[in-house]
Order: structure tokens, then sequence, then C-alpha cells
């Protein structure tokens, strides 16, 4: 039987913070449109900024989906599942706002994430979640998966985007990075510099 939360803190908050991967899901309002779900892996890529509002970091190489849908209507909806121990499910239904590079708030957040080399995974944006559903399920049908290592393809293929232009240059060439599938605005380009 599930359970309703009032905030992401003791139990929770760890079982959180020890996961490997967790799903975002996003859609936009057209009911034909595209709905997205993405997985999430880079360790030290996720964050609990307090009782209520979590954030990730968005790095290049996928398309623009997330992005776009929180700036046409900012639903959002994360999941992490309990692959090994005790089975579990959480889910965190909120609204999310993408926090790009030239915003004041951007070197703010990206100090939560001390782990990450922000410039070897091509940096695109924060995306800041609050929540306004946490809710868990007993995941008894998630299979056991055993962790053994981060990838690190993703941060040596962005190694090459090695500064600001040639990573600006990446993303314009790349579909539906600018847009989303369904002509949303998606990462708005020029990439303003990082500057952190």
């Amino acid at each position: 039987m599930g359970k309703v939360y009032e905030r992401i803190d003791g139990r929770l908050r760890t079982f959180i913070e020890q996961q490997k991967i967790f799903f975002t899901a996003t859609a936009p309002l057209a009911g034909d449109g595209t709905v997205n779900l993405s997985p999430k892996g880079v360790s030290g890529s996720f964050a609990v900024l307090d009782e209520l509002t979590v954030a990730y970091l968005d790095f290049s190489g996928s398309n623009a989906e997330t992005i776009a849908h929180l700036r046409e209507n900012g639903r959002i909806t994360l999941m992490w599942c309990a692959f090994d121990g005790p089975p579990n499910i959480v889910r965190v239904h909120g609204r999310g706002e993408v926090v790009f590079r030239d915003d004041p708030r951007f070197a703010g957040l990206v100090k939560h994430f001390p782990g990450v080399d922000v410039r070897a995974h091509g940096l695109r944006a924060v995306i800041v979640v609050t929540a306004e559903l946490i809710r868990d399920m007993c995941g008894y049908a998630v299979p056991y998966l055993d962790y053994r290592e981060d990838r690190t393809l993703h941060a040596q293929r962005f190694r090459r985007e090695d500064d600001e232009e040639k990573l600006t240059a990446y993303c314009e060439r790349k579909d539906h990075v600018a847009s989303s599938l369904d002509g949303l605005p998606g990462l708005p380009l020029p990439l303003p510099p990082l500057s952190l």
C-alpha cells in the first residue's frame, strides 16, 4: 500500500539520494503531443535542496523535450525505483523550472553538485522541481539489478566540445534541441557562456 508524504526528509530523502538512476516524465499540453520519459544517471547530478525542492543537472547529448515541456507548462514527475534492498518506488509530482546558464541563480545552484565536472558533461541548465505530491508504492514487481559503475562515455564525448563555441555548434547541429519534437521552444541558442 502506498503512502503520501508531506516533505522529502528522513528515510525518504536517504532513499532518493542513494539511487543510481532516476526517471523524469513530462508532456506538452496538446493532447496529441509527445510524452517524454528520460533516465538520468550521472553520479552527483541530483540534489535535494530542501524538504520540497529538488534539482538536477541537464546535460548536452539529449533532445530538449523536458526543457520544452517545462517552459510550456511546468508539469513534471520524477521517479526512483529500488533495484536492490527492500522494494520501493518513489514519485515526486511537481512543477519544474529550467534555470539557464544566464540566470543569476545558475552559479549558486551548480554549487549543490560539487562532485560533477560540469564542463566535461556539457551542462546546459539546472532543472529545479518543487514537489506538489510525494508518494511511494510497494515496488514488488521491480527486478533486482546490480549496479557496477557509472559509464564514462558521456564525459569522454563532451570533453571533445572543450570550449563554448564547440558546445554551441554541437547543440545547433542537433535536431530537437532548439525546439521539441512538437515544435515547442527548447534550449535558447547560442548557449549563454558558462561562467562558474
